[in-house]
């Protein structure tokens, strides 16, 4: 038994009870009954005369024309006995179906599935008290073990709410590292540089290490709503990253060293960083704390951005200082005393 799964099924009906009739054509044409009006006389006995002789009558009242179906009662045919009895009607004389065949029970495929047009048995189940993410991982360890001993040409595949799991976090994985390249290509056509906008997107590793140390401590699973939550949470690492390097880039234009402007950037940015990153944890706690299926969205905000914090106020400043401690210091521009000309 597996932990997590409940309702384990099979939809299909593998068999249902059938009779197999095989018709004795050598015999049959000995009294001159062809298989065609044998297998014409059954059918219209079982199944009606609608597929073998359609008959409609026209009402000459309103002049609509009715299908009209001739069958045996389906009481008049109940046992063996009483199908060997069903009368073949042939051009030339009118023969019992029990003379002219032998009848064998031999269950049919009751529901045959198709997948990518080859037969397929479908197993459906349900997941309670465990995340969909944990059982598949358990169903796929077993499917594994299971394909070695498979017969040859027969595959296994975990498909449905599975699938459409994996999928979604492929889509968001590539849309999260999209958004990083995007942001990284957007702040270098602001900046004008290649180093600076690396310099921002260093306080997303932490970021990312936040998350992943929130879902752990939480105990919460991987989800669609979790990796949103990653990507807002990189929005707002990015914003506050560019506060500080663009501040320290100022001090740099000012004449400041490099370690000068770094400490002067973590300083004076400190209060709108964090009143930024604490707007939207304070934001997003409820979410987190109530148990629900957004709260992985807010729990990786809030992980993330108690990371992403501390290095865009600690981590950011000492790379942009190691970034450009090869650059001089610029010397301040001299100011034109009052009432002197500025230049000759």
């Amino acid at each position: 038994h597996l932990p997590g799964i409940a309702n384990p099924r099979i939809q299909e009906a593998f068999q249902n009870p059938a009779i197999k009739v095989d018709f004795n054509r050598d015999l049959a044409g000995v009294v001159g009954l062809r298989e065609s009006d044998a297998a014409g006389s059954v059918q219209a006995t079982l199944s009606g005369s609608t597929q073998t002789a359609p008959t409609y009558w026209l009402d000459p009242r309103n002049g609509v024309s009715y299908p009209v179906s001739v069958q045996t009662p389906q009481y008049s045919i109940q046992t063996l006995g009483e199908l060997k009895n069903v009368q073949l009607s042939g051009a030339q004389s009118t023969q019992l179906l029990g003379g002219l065949a032998t009848f064998t029970p031999e269950p049919l495929d009751a529901v045959v599935s198709h997948y990518d047009i080859r037969d397929s048995v479908n197993i459906y189940s349900e997941v309670q008290q465990r995340d969909l993410g944990g059982v598949a991982a358990d169903i796929e360890k077993i499917v594994d073990d299971a394909r070695a001993d498979l017969p040859r040409g027969t595959t296994i595949a975990i498909r449905g709410q599975v699938a459409t799991m994996h999928s979604a976090y492929q889509q968001l994985l590539i849309g999260l590292a999209f958004s990083i390249v995007l942001i990284y290509l957007l702040i270098v056509v602001n900046f004008q540089s290649w180093l600076d906008p690396f310099v921002i997107i260093t306080a997303l590793p932490a970021a990312l290490a936040g998350i992943v140390w929130m879902l752990f401590l939480t105990g919460t699973t991987l989800s669609v709503p979790a990796l949103t939550g990653a990507i807002m949470c990189m929005g707002v690492a990015t914003a506050n990253s560019i506060l500080v390097v663009s501040f320290a880039r100022e001090q740099l234009a000012e004449g400041k060293d490099a370690v000068a402007a770094a400490l002067a950037a973590g300083a004076t940015r400190f209060r709108p960083v964090l009143m930024t990153a604490l707007a939207m944890v304070i934001g997003m706690l409820p979410m987190a704390i109530e148990p629900g299926q957004n709260s992985p969205l807010g729990r990786a905000v809030v992980g993330g951005l108690l990371f992403a914090t501390f290095a865009t106020l600690v981590f950011v400043p000492t790379v942009f200082s190691i970034a450009h401690r090869r650059q001089p210091a610029k010397a301040p521009e001299a100011q034109p005393l009052a009432g002197l000309p500025s230049h000759a």
